[in-house]
């Protein structure tokens, strides 16, 4: 509990029941998690849109990073401690497992330098890897 109170306190965001809740829950998961996965797991207490506000909120402020998929889905997953408001620094690859569909960041792999057009700015990269993962091998 102190760690999750550490992590809303050090971001400046007030804490509350619904933000405890959902931060706990990336807390305890090994991988991502989708929006629907976080409705499922809190109580009915919490409203989609109330899910939708803290996990933006989280992004926002550097505790949670997107992650997309094939579908145009997003999911969501805890960052290192280096990131911060406005400033994410997960720059890894992730996985997504064919077989049992859990996403898993790949902290050691490095998303590779990729060298524009004279024009073009880069914003983001997004490298998602897909296959069976050491699990379901």
């Amino acid at each position: 509990m102190d760690k999750l109170l550490d992590i809303l306190k050090k971001r400046h965001i007030s804490v509350t029941e619904g933000r405890k809740k959902i931060l706990e829950l990336f807390l305890k998961s090994p991988g991502a998690l989708a929006h629907a996965d976080i409705e499922r797991s809190t109580s009915a207490n919490f409203d989609r849109v109330t899910v939708y506000r803290t996990l933006q909120t989280f992004v926002e402020k550097g505790i949670i990073h997107n992650i997309p998929t094939a579908d145009n889905a997003i999911l969501y997953a805890l960052c290192k401690d280096n990131c911060e408001a406005g400033h994410h620094h997960d720059n890894h690859v992730h996985f997504i497992c064919d077989n049992c569909d859990s996403t898993i960041c790949l902290e050691k792999v490095a998303v590779p330098e990729v060298k524009l057009p004279k024009g073009f700015t880069k914003k983001q990269t997004d490298v998602v890897v897909s296959g069976i993962c050491i699990e379901c091998k």
